[in-house]
């Protein structure tokens, strides 16, 4: 397993981990909240990492290899769309009153990054291996 998949699998289960713990404390409480924002800069420096440095391999990779490009189109637009929509979510609420669309708005959050870490350990992690083979 190269680096950086084995990375991006570890923080993949400690941010999911997290998540299920703000999830159990429940969101609606002031300790749920603060552990959310604690994670803010680990879930969007992981995004990050991935955006920078699995995606562009994956997409020229992708121009030769139609299996590829099938599965990043199937799944580009929310995938691509997970990093903006935790940005706004993490500048929304950070060090701000939560008010009653927070709740519904963690939920949506908390399930799109769940996709989105499935999606890729399933797909798109089996496919980057393949290529540093």
């Amino acid at each position: 397993m190269s680096t950086l998949i084995a990375e991006l699998k570890k923080e993949h289960s400690e941010i999911a981990t997290a998540l299920s713990e703000v999830n159990e404390i429940g969101i609606s409480t002031n300790e749920g909240q603060e552990k959310l924002m604690s994670l803010k800069e680990q879930i969007l420096l992981h995004l990050k990492k991935e955006d920078e440095q699995l995606f562009p391999l994956l997409r020229k990779e992708a121009e030769h290899n139609m299996e590829l490009k099938k599965s990043l189109d199937l799944y580009a637009t929310n995938l691509n769309n997970v990093t903006v929509d935790a940005q706004k979510f993490f500048d929304k609420y950070y060090k701000k009153d939560p008010n009653i669309m927070f709740v519904g708005e963690f939920v949506a959050l908390f399930t799109t990054l769940n996709e989105r870490m499935k999606k890729e350990e399933e797909i798109l992690f089996r496919e980057y291996e393949k290529i540093n083979q």
